[in-house]
């Protein structure tokens, strides 16, 4: 497996790449949108974040088709090369529209670097999908974290449109490891076979041995049948819609709530309370790795459904002790959440499919923060700052209730029953 371990590494150091560029302006659009184009307002903010995950949502799907054809790693090359080259655009352009228009058209093509993930979990025993999925969120968490700060130093000591300079200088690193990788794996420009993603020690017997045990499993366990996992997959999708949507409205005003509240204006310390999920996620890789195969993945859903509504209730308090304590208490939630939730869809997938089933997860995740998004500026703008943690609260017990009922039976099993019925 030393082939794919290696693989797997670069691929790890691409995802943190491009984490940290897309997260060095999504705390702050307020700030960047009022400093670089004199738009003030909310709405303009809520609807931009809701254009741009339309944008990922939509086309995202369409490059885990085409990564079906065409390797991913070959993929990459073009959509960051192209990506690279918009980024510099948006740095030149003076007209609001006309950033609008290259700035979607650059996250049309970035959007290709999510295939990253279901791309490392094929590479993957179905054992250590925790692991990776804890992993991830992690690198997703603290990608986060330096993406806020350098954004946070471009605002509030540099020129704000710099931030798409440093974007293309990422996408321009990110071609190059993915030519060093094709290089070094000798990876092929087509998808013909699962040969290339099988570790020294793996031989076609063992594929063979384990596709023909998922045919069996599919048609004795309760949710994997053609109709029931079909049925399985789109519940799942409604409680990622319903999560991510009342995670998501609490993100793009939470800085300027910060420093409303603090009264301490500084951008650098703002961004560093909103950081504070991702060095709670790093507490949560530890976790997880001690306790992988020793718990019921739908009962730690559940109970950190609970504890993410108690942390947005204490964020809404208007007190910095409240913030940070609440901001703790999400940041732990979010990450089992996030992480539990792929973990349970990637069990019920074939790894010929992880890309594609993948992305219809991803979609309804899109589909509720681009919810969260068109209503959030309106309802800061005709309420008041607290407004998106109330409404955050109330939508995670909804979240709460609705997975209780579509998965009510899982729930309450023991973490062996589940594997019994998985390994049949």
């Amino acid at each position: 497996m030393r082939t794919n371990k290696k693989l797997r590494n670069g691929l790890v150091l691409l995802t943190l790449v491009s984490v940290i560029a897309d997260s060095m302006l999504l705390p702050f659009y307020p700030q960047f949108f009022s400093v670089t184009f004199d738009q003030h307002s909310p709405e303009h903010v809520g609807v931009y974040i809701a254009a741009s995950c339309f944008t990922v949502m939509i086309t995202f799907p369409i490059w885990a088709r085409i990564a079906k054809k065409v390797n991913e790693l070959h993929l990459w090359v073009y959509t960051q090369l192209i990506s690279g080259l918009l980024g510099i655009s948006c740095f030149f352009v003076d007209s609001l529209v006309w950033f609008w228009v290259l700035s979607q058209t650059m996250l049309i093509f970035k959007a290709s670097y999510l295939l990253i993930y279901p791309f490392v979990m094929r590479l993957e025993k179905q054992d250590a999908h925790l692991g990776v999925a804890s992993l991830f969120s992690v690198l997703m968490h603290f990608g986060a974290i330096s993406g806020a700060i350098i954004g946070g130093a471009f605002l509030e000591h540099f020129n704000p449109r710099g931030v798409y300079l440093l974007m293309s200088g990422t996408d321009a690193a990110q071609v190059i490891m993915c030519l060093i990788l094709i290089r070094i794996h000798n990876v092929p420009l087509f998808q013909s076979s699962e040969s290339f993603l099988l570790g020294e020690d793996e031989s076609s017997d063992e594929v063979l041995q384990t596709n023909t045990s998922a045919e069996f499993k599919s048609e004795i366990s309760p949710t994997v049948g053609t109709q029931k996992g079909t049925r399985f997959l789109y519940q799942l999708s409604i409680v990622s819609l319903l999560f991510y949507c009342s995670a998501f409205l609490i993100r793009p005003f939470f800085s300027t709530y910060w420093q409303t509240v603090s009264e301490v204006n500084n951008i650098v310390i703002a961004a560093l309370i909103y950081s504070i999920p991702g060095w709670v996620a790093i507490i949560g890789l530890w976790f997880n790795h001690r306790r992988q195969g020793n718990c019921n993945h739908y009962r730690v859903i559940l109970s950190s459904l609970c504890l993410a509504a108690i942390g947005v209730l204490l964020q809404g308090v208007e007190h910095t002790i409240a913030i940070i304590v609440g901001r703790c208490i999400f940041g732990w939630a979010l990450f089992q959440i996030t992480v539990r939730l792929e973990v349970v869809m990637f069990e019920f997938s074939h790894k010929d499919n992880y890309g594609v089933d993948f992305s219809k997860i991803y979609l309804f995740q899109n589909i509720g923060i681009l919810i969260a998004s068109i209503s959030v500026g309106s309802l800061v703008s005709n309420t008041n700052s607290q407004a998106p943690f109330i409404v955050s609260f109330i939508g995670f017990l909804v979240t709460a209730v609705v997975f209780t009922a579509f998965f009510k039976k899982t729930i309450f099993l023991s973490h062996s029953s589940i594997k019994e019925v998985q390994s049949a």
